[in-house]
C-alpha cells in the first residue's frame, strides 16, 4: 500500500490504542477527513492583498457581471464539480445516510482530484425529496462547472438527473448509472474480442433494473448489443408485464426480442453475456445453461451475485466482479475523472451518449491484447484520464453541446 498523508490539522491526534478500530489501518487514514482546500495564489504582502481581495476582486466581479462568461476564465468553475448524494444508496451499505455517506463523497473528491486534476466539493443532503434535492443543487449550481450525483437510490436518482439536466447549462452525471454503463461497455467489447464475438451479435442479460442496470442497458442499447434482457425481481422485462414503472416500461419496448417470459434462469438459457448488477444470488447451473465460453460480469459488492471461481467451473470464459480481489475489477474510477476532465476541457452543458461510447472505446483501446484476466487497464494506466478526456472532448466538440 503506497499512501501519502498531508500534515493534519492543528488538534489531530492519532487514534487511541483502545479504539475499537485501532487496529483497522482504514481508521487512521480518514481520521480528519481526506481532502482539503488550498489556494491556488499565494498572499504576501498588502499589494496582494489588494488584487486578490478589495478592491482589486470588485474589478473582476464587476467585469462577470457585464459578461458572465467570463465566470468561466476569472472563477474556479472552468474545473470544479460539485459532488451531491442522499446518502440513499452508499456502495453496498444502502441507506445509511448524509453523514455516513461523507467518508465516500470524500474518496470520491480526492479520486477526481488524483486522477483528473479536478476540484470538487462534497455535498451531502439531508433530505430524499426529490424536489428539494432538485431545488437546491440548482440553487448553487452557479459556482461549479458540473454536478457529479452519487448513491442516490432508484427511481429518484433518474428523475433527479433529468431535472437538473434540463434546468442547468452544465454537464449532470449520476455516477452509479453513467460510470458504471461505461466501464462495462469498455470491458464487455475487449471481452468479446477475448471468446471470438462481436457486440452486434451477442445476447446479454442484465440482472437487476436500478439505477445500474438501466444505464448500462442504454449503453449496449446505442453499442450496437444483439439483444438484451432485464431481469428484475419480478422476471423478464417484457411489454405485457404490469406495474412497471416509466423506465422499466419503456425499456420493456426496445428489448427482449423473442419475447421471453420468466426468471433468470429463463433468460440465461443459450445468452452469451451475463451482467449481474443486482446483488441476488445465481446459480452455477444457470450459469452452465449459458452459451458456449459466456462472459459473466457479477459485480454486485461485496458478494457477487456468482462467484468467480464457481463461474468458471461453470465454463465461463471471462469473469469480472466490483472488487479488486479478483481479475478484471470493473471500477468507475476509469471513467468519471476523465469523462469529467474531457467535458470541463470543451466547455461541455452535458454528457450525451456519444461521449460515453467515446469514453468506453478509450478505455478499451488502452488495453492492447486482452486476455481473459485482462480486459480493463489498471487505474494508474498513465494514458488513462488523458485518453478518456480527449475522446470526450472530441466527441462533445462532433456533437455541437459546447458552450
Amino acid at each position: 500500500m503506497s499512501i501519502d498523508s498531508s500534515p493534519r490539522p492543528v488538534g489531530f491526534e492519532p487514534l487511541p490504542s483502545a479504539d475499537p478500530h485501532g487496529d483497522d489501518p482504514a481508521f487512521p487514514l480518514h481520521r480528519g477527513g481526506k481532502i482539503e482546500v488550498r489556494p491556488t495564489v499565494r498572499v504576501r504582502d498588502n499589494e496582494g492583498l489588494a488584487l486578490a481581495y478589495t478592491p482589486g476582486v470588485g474589478r473582476v466581479s464587476q467585469a462577470i457581471a457585464d459578461d458572465p462568461r467570463l465566470g468561466w476564465q476569472l472563477t474556479w468553475r472552468s474545473n470544479s464539480i460539485l459532488i451531491v448524494t442522499d446518502g440513499s444508496a452508499v456502495l453496498g451499505l444502502g441507506d445509511i445516510g448524509p453523514v455516513a455517506a461523507l467518508p465516500v463523497m470524500e474518496g470520491k473528491s480526492l479520486l477526481f482530484k488524483e486522477f483528473g486534476g479536478i476540484d470538487c466539493v462534497p455535498i451531502c443532503l439531508d433530505t430524499t425529496d426529490v424536489d428539494t434535492i432538485v431545488e437546491t443543487v440548482a440553487m448553487i449550481a452557479p459556482a461549479y462547472g458540473g454536478i457529479n450525483l452519487e448513491d442516490i437510490s432508484a427511481p429518484r436518482c433518474f428523475e433527479i438527473e433529468r431535472r437538473l439536466q434540463e434546468r442547468l447549462d452544465i454537464p449532470v452525471f449520476h455516477d452509479d448509472q453513467h460510470g458504471t454503463a461505461v466501464v462495462v461497455t469498455a470491458a464487455l467489447r475487449n471481452a468479446a474480442k477475448v471468446t471470438g464475438r462481436r457486440i452486434d451479435q451477442m445476447r446479454a442479460v442484465i440482472s437487476g433494473a436500478g439505477a445500474a442496470g438501466v444505464a448500462i442497458a442504454e449503453m449496449l442499447l446505442a453499442a450496437g448489443i444483439g439483444d438484451l434482457l432485464l431481469v428484475d425481481r419480478g422476471g423478464i422485462l417484457h411489454p405485457d408485464r404490469e406495474a412497471l414503472n416509466e423506465v422499466k416500461a419503456d425499456l420493456a419496448e426496445r428489448t427482449n426480442v423473442a419475447g421471453l417470459q420468466g426468471d433468470i434462469a429463463v433468460a440465461l438459457a443459450g445468452a452469451d453475456v451475463l451482467i449481474g448488477v443486482s446483488g441476488g444470488t445465481i446459480e452455477a447451473a444457470a450459469i452452465a445453461t449459458m452459451a458456449p465460453d459466456p462472459i459473466v460480469f457479477a459485480l454486485a459488492n461485496p458478494v457477487p451475485e456468482v462467484h468467480p471461481d464457481v463461474a468458471h467451473a461453470a465454463g465461463a470464459a471471462v469473469v469480472a466482479t466490483g472488487r479488486s480481489d479478483f481479475p478484471n475489477q470493473i471500477n468507475n474510477v476509469l471513467a468519471f475523472p476523465g469523462i469529467f476532465r474531457g467535458a470541463l476541457d470543451a466547455g461541455a452543458t452535458r454528457i450525451t451518449e456519444g461521449m460515453k461510447l467515446a469514453a468506453a472505446d478509450a478505455i478499451a483501446a488502452l488495453v492492447d491484447d486482452p486476455t481473459a484476466d485482462g480486459i480493463v487497464p489498471d487505474p494508474f494506466h498513465p494514458h488513462l484520464a488523458g485518453n478518456v478526456a480527449d475522446a470526450v472532448r472530441r466527441a462533445a466538440e462532433a456533437e455541437g453541446v459546447t458552450r
